[in-house]
């Protein structure tokens, strides 16, 4: 996923599925200027700091 497309999801009004390493997550938050996302697993509430390269919408 981009940074752009990462930040539409955010913004968006409705659920997108989002998933981190097979797993789904919950997106807090967006950081432009390092190309990460704080993300929150659904599963386990573990919350993670990751490069949003690494998310796949579901």
């Amino acid at each position: 996923m981009d940074i752009k497309r990462a930040t539409e999801i955010i913004e968006s009004l409705g659920v997108i599925g989002v998933s981190y390493k097979g797993d789904p997550v919950w997106l807090e938050n967006i950081n432009k200027e390092n190309n990460t996302a704080k993300v929150k697993n659904i599963n386990t509430d573990k919350e993670l700091n990751v490069d949003v390269s690494y998310l796949k919408e579901d």
